[in-house]
């Protein structure tokens, strides 16, 4: 997660740069449930509304938070399918907050209203993320349900209403890109704190659709749209917080506007500012636990299983370097290659997005498709080092294409 606003504030109020002194303890993002009431293109869970049998039971739900609070997380997101399906999830959130974690919630927020809301409210959720891919009737189209933007909406309100930190979550994709000033707006007419934007991953319902993936052009425009955003909320002291994921290369752009604008002093600041954060912490700061208690390097790495925290917990599964996917992710740098092995900003962006390239040719350290800059922005002139673009192609569901299997 690349956090615009927070480094946009380096170039308006400049910080000491703090690196770290401590092991780094993973982010988990923790699917409950696969169930769910809406079915959204892009879904990486593929999640229907209907029991998906061998889910975790509520006491081995409680075993795994202990695990995770002795070890010292940061943080815990409760995602799924919808959370809010599963009947324990509040009570493993009140567990979670009762051992002092960090914990947020990612919904699609339509369940969210009167006794459920204050119960929410109850807990102490320290965010609750609301997931919303257009307005009204494009929104309801991608999420698969009439009526999902307004209940969704409501669940903002809710919120709201209880004193919740609450935040937008918008998948941009070729269908609804236009709709991002409409979507910005109506997050400052409804107060939230946080916005964010994702790009489009390929793992479940997105890879199926990743032909849907925004033109670079698009994303350009994107970026230029909320970096200019993000300037004018720094210099005016608002509060939204505005924040990416999913495509790294977001901060490379983003400093790259930076030295258009700002002394070189002010730049290589900020510069080392993001090499310290390090940009994609897949199998490093973030970690998946899925609703089968499998544990994967992030949540979108569905079709590679590191070890069950019904063998071993969570604690032991991810001190254990003898897997070797984990240990590619953890190196520094990692074993990349192509455009991003070649990129002289890969300290930034830490090559990316690594399924993506996973899903497309089958080797997880080749190029990340969706990398919008220029040869000549990343400082290649790939041409002559023989070295080409990994082509986007829409997924065929053929038994060659090595996505096949991650489905």
């Amino acid at each position: 997660m690349f956090r615009l606003s927070h480094y946009m504030k380096q170039l308006v109020s400049p910080t000491p740069v703090r690196r770290r002194t401590s092991r780094v303890r993973p982010v988990v993002i923790w699917n409950l449930t696969r169930r769910c009431n809406l079915k959204c293109r892009h879904c990486y869970a593929v999640a229907a509304d209907h029991h998906f049998p061998g889910e975790l039971t509520t006491s081995e739900a409680n075993t795994v938070l202990d695990d995770l609070a002795a070890y010292g997380i940061p943080a815990l997101i409760l995602s799924g399918g919808e959370p809010l399906s599963r009947p324990d999830t509040l009570d493993i959130a009140r567990r979670a907050k009762g051992h002092g974690l960090y914990t947020a919630l990612s919904t699609n927020g339509t369940p969210i209203a009167g006794e459920l809301a204050d119960e929410i409210a109850s807990i102490g959720f320290d965010y609750v993320g609301i997931s919303l891919d257009g307005i009204g009737a494009t929104n309801d189209w991608f999420r698969g349900q009439s009526g999902a933007f307004s209940a969704a909406l409501a669940g903002i309100r809710a919120c709201k209403e209880r004193g919740i930190k609450v935040g937008m979550r918008f998948t941009m994709t070729n269908d609804n890109a236009t709709q991002l000033p409409e979507l910005l707006a109506l997050a400052d007419a409804e107060g939230v704190e946080k916005f964010y934007l994702s790009h489009l991953v390929y793992a479940g319902r997105g890879n199926k659709h990743r032909a849907d993936d925004t033109d670079w052009t698009v994303t350009r425009a994107t970026m230029d749209l909320l970096i200019e955003r993000a300037w004018q909320a720094a210099l005016q002291g608002c509060d939204l917080d505005i924040v990416t994921g999913n495509n790294d290369a977001d901060a490379v752009y983003f400093l790259q506007w930076a030295a258009r604008q700002f002394p070189a002093e002010r730049v290589a600041h900020l510069k080392e500012h993001l090499e310290v954060w390090g940009g994609n912490s897949s199998g490093f700061g973030v970690a998946n636990i899925d609703t089968q208690g499998i544990v994967h390097p992030d949540t979108y790495w569905s079709g590679y299983s590191i070890d069950s925290v019904r063998n071993r917990p969570f604690s032991t599964i991810w001190e254990d370097l003898s897997d070797p996917m984990l240990a590619g992710l953890r190196m520094k740098p990692r074993p990349l290659k192509g455009r991003c092995g070649a990129c002289a900003f890969k300290s930034i962006c830490g090559g990316n997005t690594r399924i993506r390239a996973l899903q497309l040719t089958g080797d997880p350290w080749e190029a990340d498709p969706a990398c919008y800059l220029s040869d000549a922005e990343i400082g290649l002139d790939l041409s002559a080092q023989g070295i080409a673009r990994v082509p986007l192609t829409p997924f065929r569901g053929t038994r060659h294409d090595p996505a096949h299997r991650f489905l």
